[in-house]
Parts: structure tokens; C-alpha cells; sequence
């Protein structure tokens, strides 16, 4: 018998990767990025070249691996998008010791 575990809503910390915030929030990112793409129904280099970004980074993004991307350059590829990026900073709540970083699409 197996026995089911619930998830913590990060599958990399649930992996214990050890930049698990980070690599959530990339997905997220990256996830938008393809949907947009997709939507346009642009080739991978037709992607590239309005991402500023080498085909090959487009297909590794595209199929999940993402590493090689920053955070920046992902917001940035939004923008290219035609897509308002807002950075909102503002206090934790009392019953947390740290800030979360966290993605909503608006």
C-alpha cells in the first residue's frame, strides 16, 4: 500500500531543491511566458527573437528548464510580451517570521 503525502503547494521544496522559492516563482514565470507564446502561435525562433533570447534558452524554457534564465530576464521577456510587470513590497504578516515571494497574474 502507498501511502499518500499531501503537498506543501511547492513541489521543489516538497524535493527539498534547495532554491525552492526561487524555482516556483521562475515556473510561474516561465509558465506565462508559453502561454503567451503558444497563443501567438510563434515558432521558437520567431519567440526568440522577440525575447531577446537564443532559440535554444526558448526551447529549454519551453519544456520546463529554466535555470539558465533569471527572474529579471523572465520579467523582461513578459514585458516584451506586451505585459504590464508589477513589483509590489509590503510587510509580512505578524504570524510569519519572513516575506514570501509569490506570482499572481492579474
Amino acid at each position: 500500500m502507498f501511502e499518500i503525502e499531501e503537498g506543501s503547494g511547492n513541489v521543489y521544496a516538497d524535493l527539498n531543491t534547495a532554491d525552492a522559492g526561487e524555482m516556483l516563482v521562475k515556473a510561474h514565470l516561465a509558465s506565462k511566458i508559453c502561454s503567451i507564446l503558444k497563443a501567438r502561435h510563434l515558432t521558437q525562433m520567431q519567440a526568440a527573437a522577440v525575447l531577446g533570447l537564443p532559440q535554444p534558452k526558448v526551447s529549454d524554457m519551453m519544456r520546463g528548464k529554466f535555470r539558465g534564465i533569471s527572474e529579471t530576464k523572465m520579467i523582461d521577456c513578459l514585458a516584451r510580451l506586451g505585459r504590464d510587470v508589477q513589483i509590489v513590497v509590503k510587510a509580512a504578516p505578524r504570524s510569519r517570521r519572513e516575506g514570501r515571494v509569490e506570482v499572481i497574474f492579474a
